[in-house]
């Protein structure tokens, strides 16, 4: 009742929607979720200059400045230093790092100034990592959320020399052998210190170790590694095989996704190729997850004939669990049909409605969010972008509602759905798929989110990461609604 009181204002459902739970954001890609200020912070701190032409970050001339020696900067740059004292040089920024008062003009599209702006905030440490995984978490956590898939690209130098040095050939068991040869597996080890010391860096900032911890602390953070589909194809595949050896060996990379844009001609081009190494890779790693964006596409961005069966062939033939975006499966062959395959099989869909809007200009009944519903696919909400898109998972329930008149059931099975198909270890907590009725025997006869339970509901959720993140959902659900 108080949600549909609150529809009446958008201030009101947003005051409403922030302090609900939200479970997870299943579709988060980490460089993309800084917001430009942050970005600007670091860049200071690195002193880097700032191309005026394009403003975009880029090297001082020398190698780089200190803290004690003036950045030196080519001609048409100025030090990053002087966004702090320039206000319209700060605001140029900002606008160019993201969707902030973009207006689609003649050789310029929504479409076109987002990807751009990726290539412009490059060039800042790697020492800030532990900075980013805490404005997520921080974000997150103040407004109820608790877990966080984040996609992240790890340095794979060493699987691009691999694939430089090796043959391509359409024998792909032979050729992985070739690439794992030629030393791909040594980009793990920098990986896992990479994320070591982020993480320390998160806990000593969210102060995790002490008695008064931040919020941000109780929100879960995974990975799923991404790998970047517009590059050649030998060395596409030598990163999606360092992808899954990563995550066979690192619990915390909890499965894999391609990313870059979908239209590209490279990715187009090569799309059927990535899914048969994708689905030649998921028999030799079997147990490693994969999301894939697939679909992210619309009438006009690419021929009609490119809008046939990207989500169809990341279900079919690349063993996908989830699909992001899925903007186009109403332009796929036979539509209906493979709507209810994907029904029938739990293949989730992460619904970024925002994102789907600034780049490619699909929202309200042009959107498939409500045709996925009415065939039993399950969705869940997410951000995509929410630096460059300037929103968070809020806004995005919020659109949401305001767009599909939702209630506050169709809210807790959207919340609940995106963690039952999260990546996370073990048994859900719910005996049926995607049906949040009937919970696991050893649960049963337990009160749904209890702070205490019996000793066989405990030891079941001891087993399972998945079972306790749902556990402590529902727990959060009981503490929200009493409030009403």
């Amino acid at each position: 009742r108080n949600l549909e009181v609150a529809k009446a204002s958008p201030l009101a459902l947003r005051a409403l929607l922030l302090k609900m739970p939200k479970g997870a954001d299943l579709h988060n890609h980490l460089s993309g979720a800084i917001y430009a200020e942050t970005w600007i912070r670091d860049a200071i701190d690195d002193h880097l200059c700032i191309d005026l032409a394009t403003h975009s970050f880029a090297k001082p001339e020398g190698g780089g400045g200190t803290a004690s020696q003036e950045t030196v900067c080519a001609k048409g740059q100025v030090s990053a230093s002087q966004a702090d004292s320039n206000q319209d040089l700060y605001d140029a920024v900002v606008d160019a790092f993201s969707m902030r008062g973009f207006v689609p003009s003649p050789g310029a599209t929504g479409h076109d100034h987002f990807f751009a702006t990726f290539g412009k905030f490059a060039g800042t440490d790697h020492k800030h990592f532990g900075e980013w995984l805490d404005e997520v978490a921080t974000r997150a956590a103040s407004q109820n959320e608790q877990y966080l898939e984040l996609m992240h690209t790890p340095s794979f130098k060493n699987a691009a020399a691999a694939a430089a040095q090796a043959s391509w050939t359409e024998d792909l068991a032979q050729l992985r052998e070739q690439l794992l040869a030629h030393g791909l597996r040594d980009d793990i080890t920098a990986t896992r210190e990479s994320l070591n010391q982020a993480e320390a860096d998160r806990r000593q900032r969210e102060h995790c170790d002490a008695a008064e911890a931040a919020p941000g602390c109780s929100v879960q953070i995974r990975f799923l590694y991404q790998v970047l589909r517009d590059l050649p194809k030998e060395t596409v595949f030598a990163q999606t095989v360092l992808a899954f050896e990563t995550a066979l060996v690192d619990p915390r990379f909890v499965g894999i996704n391609y990313v870059r844009p979908e239209d590209d001609y490279v990715s187009m081009s090569d799309y059927a190729l990535h899914m048969h190494m994708l689905a030649y890779l998921h028999s030799v790693y079997p147990r490693v997850h994969i999301a894939l964006h697939a679909g992210e596409l619309a009438p006009g961005l690419v021929p009609y004939e490119g809008l046939c069966c990207h989500i169809r062939l990341a279900v079919e033939e690349a063993h996908a669990e989830r699909i992001g975006h899925g903007v186009d499966i109403i332009y796929e062959n036979r539509p209906h049909e493979l709507l209810k395959e994907m029904a029938a099989k739990h293949i989730m869909v992460e619904i970024s409605l925002t994102s789907n809007d600034v780049i490619l200009g699909i929202s309200g009944k042009y959107h498939p969010f409500s045709t996925y519903r009415q065939f039993g696919v399950p969705v869940a909400l997410a951000t995509d972008d929410e630096g460059v898109s300037r929103i968070d998972l809020t806004h995005e329930y919020v659109r949401a509602v305001e767009t599909y008149g939702l209630h506050y059931s169709d809210l807790k099975q959207i919340v609940r759905t995106s963690l039952e198909h999260s990546f996370l270890s073990g048994e859900s907590l719910w005996r049926a798929r995607d049906v949040f009725r009937g919970v696991a025997a050893a649960c049963s006869h337990e009160a749904l989110g209890a702070e205490q339970t019996g000793q066989k509901c405990a030891e079941f959720l001891h087993t399972s990461e998945k079972a306790q993140q749902q556990w402590e959902l529902e727990r959060r659900f009981r503490q929200f609604e009493s409030q009403f």
